[in-house]
């Protein structure tokens, strides 16, 4: 009932009525934290569905999406050509434009440049630095934005001070890529800091002086001992942190939703996982573990 209501609408305000995109990723979040979180503004647009990452961390996984191509379901016994074809098929139904295919991608293999093409106002907003203006990611982009906190998917899109927010309108298609950190390590709230979080050693030790360590590594390490490992408890706390930082983000997401107008499609995601301590590993990157591929996807119209 409720897609055929949607088709209704669409009917209405006409057929040829672009749908404003709205791209967002939850960096970091894995399957099973999402599916363990409270989500009912993102139930509404969809259902969450366990897919697969094309990369184990933030730029090439972030460098597919702009591609076109979307977290994969894995499947047996069909040609990859036959995936990226049928993926491909499926921004006509997403952006209601007719018959987009794969070689309307061509050549620049780039969604933004497609959909400039297509009269789309292309809007990035990443809150990894590896992810930067100054990177390629940006091409193709009429703005291109480091968001000034990499953790508060709150100012993405409503914006504060100087930093502009989000802007949807019904009548002029949009394009909004977004990359939010809350989910990201160290897992912190809007408000909330590094020295929040209890003292721990390791990888928060080595990010604190990362600079230190890539201009002289072996002066760094003279007379240090190997930091601890994190403990299981740790390793307990950084999940259940994660789940809450989704559920944060499920509120900031559903209030957004309020004043998007109804030609508007969500698609909503992670990049990439995270690894908890199974068999001794820990975050995401130069990891090849079943966890760090599996995420979660969702996408639908506006509810």
């Amino acid at each position: 009932m409720a897609g055929f209501l949607n088709g209704v609408k669409k009917i209405l305000r006409g057929d040829d009525q672009k749908n404003n995109l709205v791209f967002i990723v939850f960096d970091s979040c894995r399957w099973d934290a999402y599916q363990a979180a409270r989500t009912p503004n993102l139930d509404r647009i969809g259902p969450a569905e366990k897919r697969y990452s094309y990369a184990s961390w933030t730029s090439p996984s972030h460098y597919t999406f702009l591609m076109g191509m979307l977290p994969h379901q894995s499947p047996k016994g069909v040609f990859a050509s036959n995936v990226y074809r049928e993926e491909f098929s499926l921004w006509s139904r997403r952006l209601n434009i007719k018959d987009v295919e794969f070689g309307k991608f061509v050549p620049q293999l780039s969604l933004p440049a497609f959909l400039k093409s297509q009269g789309y106002r292309t809007e990035g907003v990443v809150s990894l630095p590896v992810l930067n203006p100054m990177t390629s990611m940006s091409a193709h982009f009429d703005r291109y934005d480091l968001a000034p906190s990499h953790n508060d998917l709150g100012v993405i899109l409503e914006g504060k001070d100087d930093f502009p927010g989000i802007r949807i309108t019904a009548d002029d298609p949009g394009f909004y890529f977004i990359n939010t950190g809350e989910t990201h390590y160290p897992y912190l709230l809007p408000g909330e800091t590094a020295e929040d979080l209890p003292h721990i050693s390791g990888v928060h030790g080595v990010f604190k002086h990362l600079d230190d360590f890539l201009k002289n590594p072996s002066e760094f390490l003279k007379g240090k001992k190997n930091d601890e490992f994190f403990t299981p408890e740790q390793f307990r706390a950084f999940y259940e942190k994660q789940i809450t930082c989704v559920e944060h983000l499920d509120g900031v997401v559903g209030k957004f939703m309020e004043r998007c107008p109804e030609n508007t499609w969500f698609m909503i995601m992670s990049d990439h996982g995270e690894l908890f301590g199974e068999e001794g590993f820990f975050g995401h990157g130069p990891i090849f573990h079943e966890k760090v591929f599996e995420i979660f996807f969702l996408e639908g119209p506006l509810p």
